[in-house]
């Protein structure tokens, strides 16, 4: 195992940074140039520094004045220091600003993420076990509506009925105006409460697709012999249901959960902006449409890696929980 994590943890460190490399590609080869906008309104500033001398300082500051390979190693080898630069849009260290804002990305990411699980997994066994009855067809409706509807939409839905008909949540925003007046438990329920409608929003984009999972490996499950050899020995149904097929489905969706966990940090940047949570996605956001390069460099990168880890944990989870598998 520890040599097939290894190798694997190789490989990862080769795609990220071809990865890495294609996005600073990207960035460079960008029409516009930001850091010629950004100077020119540094310098309008009262006592500020010329124009060229500031476009100077940024071209050297992040290595846009060398050619793409070159830069891209400066900028390498400061990261290798744990060194992403300094957020032009945030007047801050970019590490810093991720710190500041990442926990908001992961309560919102968690609390949609334990929502998903239970609603999705027994949502969709029920569907197996009743395959092609009404609780069936409630059940795939629900979740192709899930899978097909942007979250745009949906968000919309949700502030449309609870913040603008019923007045029940506030329309943006992750905590009220009287939030500095609260006591520390209610200062809690203030963000809980603003973090109604976007958990609600991404759970309902989330949960259709693994209940469609769940539904279809319950039914290969169920339609296994080992499965009618246990009927046939006269258990009971929730003992054939619970301990012998629940078992053997959660081997594919321990993988898949797995897989996802890494995405809690990722930030959900559509419905953060919607809402204005301010989170990694809502922050990043802002960064890109504002032309601030250290930090859209950050969070691509910080996605990169994101996703590199989420297939690790696939793999090794299911080497762990599937004893057929063996890893050489």
């Amino acid at each position: 195992m520890l040599k097939f994590v290894a190798k694997r943890l190789g490989i990862s460190v080769i795609i990220l940074f071809f990865v890495t490399l294609i996005i600073y590609s990207i960035i460079r080869c960008l029409p516009a140039s930001y850091a010629e906008s950004k100077a020119r309104e540094l310098s309008q500033k009262p006592g500020a520094k010329p124009y060229e001398e500031l476009l100077a300082q940024m071209n050297e500051a992040y290595g846009l004045d060398v050619n793409i390979p070159q830069g891209y190693v400066i900028w390498a080898g400061n990261v290798l220091q744990g060194d992403f630069g300094d957020s032009w849009q945030w007047n801050k260290t970019v590490t810093d600003k991720f710190s500041e804002v990442i926990w908001y990305s992961f309560a919102l990411g968690a609390a949609a993420f334990i929502l998903e699980i239970f609603i999705a997994i027994p949502l969709g066994i029920l569907a197996a076990r009743r395959q092609y009855s009404r609780t069936d067809y409630a059940v795939t409706v629900f979740a192709l509506i899930g899978i097909s509807l942007p979250s745009f939409f949906f968000a919309t839905v949700l502030k449309m009925i609870f913040a603008v008909k019923l007045g029940w949540v506030d329309l943006y925003g992750i905590v009220g105006r009287m939030h500095e007046q609260l006591s520390p438990f209610g200062k809690l329920l203030d963000y809980a409460h603003h973090m109604i409608l976007p958990v609600a929003t991404l759970t309902i984009v989330s949960v259709g697709s693994l209940m469609r999972y769940t539904r279809t490996n319950m039914l290969e499950v169920l339609n296994s012999d080992y499965i009618r050899t246990a009927r046939a020995k006269g258990l009971s149904e929730k003992r054939v249901i619970n301990f012998h097929a629940f078992r053997n489905t959660l081997i594919p969706i321990v993988t898949i959960l797995g897989g996802s966990l890494p995405s809690l940090f990722a930030g959900a940047l559509i419905t953060e902006q919607l809402f204005q949570i301010p989170g990694i996605g809502y922050t990043s956001y802002v960064s890109m449409t504002r032309g601030d390069i250290p930090m859209s460099m950050f969070y691509m990168t910080f996605l990169a890696i994101l996703s590199l880890l989420g297939n690790l944990i696939a793999d090794v989870l299911y080497a762990v929980v599937d004893p057929r598998v063996r890893v050489h």
